[in-house]
């Protein structure tokens, strides 16, 4: 059990049995490096890609903090399933996002996504670390108010189950003297794009997140979400992907080390020294790395609590954090990510040698957990985000 249970209140949209079938295939996928499919086709019919979107427009309704709980109950189960779908969640999200602070920009989105639409997320792209503020992929103007997208995304999660995504680019021919990121969607069946198969990672495999190859993928001018000057911006599109995409992610990650102190604190009360006769559970240095991981683990989730139930709960409040998001969030990931790290290492070294094999599920989570060191934002991107918040820019 988490170290720090969801309430009672909270709403679940995956059954228990679910999970157990989830979790029965992760390790199939794992060695033969295939796609969810299965999964993902369960995961629709429980309603679970309508799980963010308002009851208003068709889904489940619920709040971003009862998904992070959702989130991380997959995880715990399927680590790549969950960290693949989360990419459609951050879409939901920040369709919800606006939908509740009056702006309908994304609800056709949430309304897709209630009819079964998978949503993925191109976005990321090979060296450039300014993530959100700028871009290396063109977006070329079709003259009636779309673009084509002509770039290279990297780390596509979802890429043989999406059926729209999310893409950004960066305009510099309608007015070179005030370039625009463009941020839109385009459709699988649109074409004008390459999926690679070159998705052959340490872990998280099943989530299939291989890179895709833009070149001339369309999106029509109604799918053409925002124009927005590169660099940073709090525009509410922006907040809505930036809170929603570290949020979940730190879901995610903290459901991979909900699932290792699980297996470390089950491992540790079968196994049984020849030195001494009793269990490990019982020897003093296996009891202390025990509880060093609890600890770490016992401070994640009252922090996802507070800050996914701050977002929740800002517009009833009529409270704008702006951009205090991004330092709130950003630092959220990356503590739950790292403590992720730490409390599977202690399983793993609580837990013996077996756990070296592929065929361990700890092992198979160890190889997991370092997917996270790589998502947005990063160790350093988040460090300098803090310091400018803290001590303002750099000066030139």
């Amino acid at each position: 059990m988490p170290a720090v249970p969801a309430p009672s209140a909270y709403r679940r949209l995956l059954p228990d049995d679910l999970l157990a079938t989830v979790r029965g295939r992760a390790a199939i996928h794992d060695r033969e490096n295939t796609f969810f499919t299965d999964d993902l086709a369960d995961l629709r019919a429980a309603g679970y890609l309508a799980a963010l979107v308002p009851t208003s427009l068709g889904g489940a309704g619920l709040t971003l903090r009862e998904l992070c709980h959702e989130q991380a109950r997959l995880a715990g189960a399927a680590p790549a399933t969950a960290l693949a779908v989360n990419m459609h969640h951050v879409w939901t999200g920040v369709g919800r996002y606006l939908h509740e602070r009056g702006d309908a920009t994304l609800d056709w989105l949430l309304a897709e996504a209630a009819a079964g639409e998978v949503f993925g997320f191109g976005y990321s792209e090979a060296g450039n670390d300014l993530v959100l503020l700028g871009s290396r992929t063109e977006a070329r103007p079709d003259g009636e108010g779309g673009y084509t997208f002509h770039g290279r995304k990297i780390f596509t999660s979802n890429s043989p189950g999406w059926t729209r995504l999310g893409v950004m680019g960066l305009d510099s021919t309608t007015d070179p003297d005030d370039p625009r990121i463009v941020h839109a969607f385009i459709t699988r069946d649109g074409g004008g794009f390459q999926i690679l198969d070159d998705w052959d990672t340490l872990g998280m495999r099943a989530s299939q997140s291989c890179t895709t190859v833009l070149d001339g993928a369309h999106a029509p001018a109604d799918r053409v979400m925002r124009r927005i000057a590169p660099g940073p911006s709090v525009d509410p599109y922006v907040l809505g992907i930036f809170t929603s995409f570290e949020i979940l992610l730190a879901s995610v990650y903290a459901g991979v080390a909900d699932r290792a102190l699980d297996i470390a604190v089950e491992t540790v009360g079968r196994r049984t020294s020849m030195k001494t006769g009793k269990t490990y559970s019982q020897d003093p240095d296996i009891r202390r790395r025990i509880a060093a991981a609890a600890l770490a683990q016992d401070g994640i989730w009252p922090q996802i609590d507070q800050i996914a139930g701050t977002l929740d709960a800002e517009v009833g409040e009529r409270e704008d954090h702006g951009a205090g998001w991004f330092r709130a969030t950003s630092g959220l990931k990356v503590r739950a990510t790292e403590t992720a790290r730490s409390v599977v290492d202690e399983a793993i070294r609580c837990s013996g040698g077996s756990t070296y094999f592929n065929r361990s599920e700890l092992g198979r989570l160890y190889r997991d957990v370092l997917a996270g060191i790589f998502h947005p934002s990063d160790d350093e991107s988040a460090h300098a985000q803090v310091a400018q918040s803290l001590l303002g820019p750099v000066q030139d």
